[in-house]
Formats: C-alpha cells, sequence, structure tokens
C-alpha cells in the first residue's frame, strides 16, 4: 500500500505524486532504479536503496548515485515547472548514509521557460538501444548540450577524431574484460534478461547497452569523427569524484539527455569504459587528466525503440516515520 502523501510546501497532494512520477522515469544502470523517496513536512527526501546495486558492475556504487542524481534532476525539474523552487540539500546527514538530498519546495519562483522545456521532455526521453541513423547534430545543438552540463557542475568535452578511435579501443578491451568475468556475465543476465511483465531491468529480448553491437556504433572503425553524421559521441566528467561529484554528474546527464530530447535526438549509454576501472583511468588520461569521466553517452537518431518499465510508487515510497531527516 502506498504511504499517505501530503502536501509539502507549495505542492498539493496530486502535484506530488506528479513531480514523484517524473523522478522515477529517469534512467539507471541495467534500469535497476535504485532510488527511494520519503515524503515529509519538511521536504520530499531522495535515498539510495542499495538492495538495487550492481556489486560487480558498479563495486563502488559510482553508477547507483549516477542514477540516483538524474532522478534528484527530474524531481527538481518537475518542482521548478510548477512554480516551486527546489531548494536541494545534498548529503544533509552523514549518520544516514543512504539520505541523498533534500528538496523543499516551499518558496515560490517563476518558472524558467527553458527548465518548463526540459520538463516537457521527461516523459518523451527513453534511452533508445537500438541503431543509430544518419543524422548530423548541429553545433547550436552541441553548445546547449555542453551547456546543460555546465548548468550543473560538470563538463562535457566532445571527443577528437584521435580521442574516438582510442575510445573504441578502450571499449573493446573493457567489454572483453567483462564478458569474460563469469561474476560480471551472471549479474548481467540477471537484470537484462527479466520477464515482459516485470517493472526493473531490460525485459528479454529488448538490446541492452552492453551488447557487443554498441562498441562499433559510434562511427566506422578508424575514421573517427570525419564523418560528421556519425553518432555524436560525448563524456560527462566532473572535477572530482566523490559522492558529492557523482551525485551532481548524475543531475548534468540527466539534463544533457533531457537536452537532446527536447531538441529531437536520442541518447544511449556506452558503459563499458566507465565500469571497468583500469578502463576509466585510461580514458581519464585520454581526457586530459583534469576530469573524472562518468558517462560516455551516444547521440543522433535512433529506430524507434520500446521504453523500459518503472516501478510504482507503491515500491519506491518509503514511510514517513522511517529514515527521518
Amino acid at each position: 500500500m502506498t504511504p499517505p502523501i501530503t502536501s509539502i510546501g507549495l505542492l498539493d497532494p496530486d502535484q506530488v505524486k506528479s513531480v514523484l512520477g517524473a523522478a522515477v522515469l529517469a534512467p539507471s544502470t541495467r534500469n535497476t532504479q535504485p532510488w527511494r523517496f520519503r515524503c515529509t513536512a519538511a521536504g520530499i527526501e531522495l535515498h539510495a536503496d542499495p538492495d538495487r546495486a550492481l556489486p560487480v558492475a558498479d563495486a563502488d556504487q559510482r553508477e547507483l548515485l549516477l542514477s540516483c542524481g538524474a532522478a534528484l534532476f527530474n524531481l527538481r525539474t518537475a518542482i521548478h515547472a510548477l512554480g516551486a523552487h527546489p531548494a536541494t540539500t545534498l548529503l544533509p546527514r552523514r549518520d544516514n548514509p543512504t539520505l541523498l538530498a533534500v528538496i523543499r519546495p516551499f518558496a515560490a519562483r517563476k518558472p524558467d521557460r527553458r527548465l518548463v522545456r526540459l520538463a516537457d521532455a521527461i516523459p518523451r526521453r527513453h534511452t533508445n538501444r537500438a541503431p543509430f541513423e544518419t543524422v548530423v547534430i548541429p553545433d547550436a545543438v552541441v553548445a546547449e548540450l555542453r551547456h546543460a552540463a555546465e548548468a550543473e557542475q560538470a563538463w562535457l568535452p566532445r571527443l577528437d577524431a584521435h580521442q574516438l578511435d582510442r575510445l573504441r579501443d578502450l571499449v573493446h578491451k573493457s567489454h572483453h574484460a567483462q564478458v569474460t568475468d563469469p561474476a560480471f556475465m551472471a549479474e548481467w543476465r540477471q537484470w537484462t534478461a527479466r520477464p515482459q511483465d516485470s517493472r526493473d531491468g531490460v525485459p528479454d529480448g529488448m538490446p541492452s547497452d552492453d551488447s557487443d553491437r554498441i562498441s562499433g556504433d559510434f562511427g566506422s572503425p578508424r575514421r573517427g569523427l570525419a564523418d560528421d553524421s556519425d553518432p555524436l559521441v560525448v563524456v560527462v566528467g566532473s572535477f572530482d569524484d566523490k559522492q558529492a561529484d557523482r551525485i551532481r554528474a548524475g543531475q548534468a546527464m540527466q539534463r544533457v539527455l533531457l537536452t537532446a530530447t527536447a531538441a529531437g535526438f536520442d541518447a544511449s549509454f556506452v558503459p563499458q569504459p566507465v565500469e571497468v576501472p583500469a578502463v576509466r583511468a585510461e580514458l581519464r588520461t585520454l581526457l586530459g587528466g583534469g576530469l573524472w569521466p562518468q558517462v560516455v553517452l551516444r547521440l543522433g537518431h535512433g529506430t524507434p525503440a520500446s521504453w523500459t518499465p518503472r516501478r510504482s510508487l507503491d515500491d519506491v515510497l518509503l514511510e514517513p516515520d522511517r529514515l527521518s531527516a
């Protein structure tokens, strides 16, 4: 049974349900949806759900924090679009490590049309794991994507031809390391061959970001960026790699994804080179050593693809008398 939802600040109960519904549409690694929420008179709490961590692919829970950061950005943006300021505090209590953020929608704020545009894109955004069609992403859109990352205290370097060729090598290297690891493959199968009626994971038969196909789907081998119609490959990077940096990077990732969606483009993840620690270190060096690579994205036009399922509010809401902030 869903815990009772009451008004919080300027939001009435239906609006609270609406913004939570937007939050759970965020992307997550293997569609694990590793977040929970708690509604109190003081605000909306975002909690990590450690039971949905991936101990092999994400041993330090970096990607779990990125996923929760994406949900946080959706929540903030949906609240903003309703005319309330989503005052947000990250990591408010050291004695409660699962509590990642508290959002307090108590002050009125005139909605920024740019953020309203992103809020409108939330239900339309989905990861497109299908092969991408030939398309050119205008420089103006690339600039928007870069600004989106910077607005959330992250950076979005675009790889040049040499870096893209080297990234392809890193994808192959990390892909090989993962598929030859029995523990990784067992975990991967657990989340990517779910029953068709499952509310999480990737349903059986749907392409996964970890498929071998992905390693060759951002430009012809050794061609790099010589052809502008290749999918655009970008990296979301942070200037440090602490817990708060990863949450911010997740927000930046989601702002980039929603910006792409609003501009009419699809996106998918290239997860391998950031999931294998040694290869991630090589990618960091490739980017100049000043940024911690958090997410690798390819952007373009994909063929029509199915949405991954989502858990209901019943599954993600904590009882109001637990884990007080």
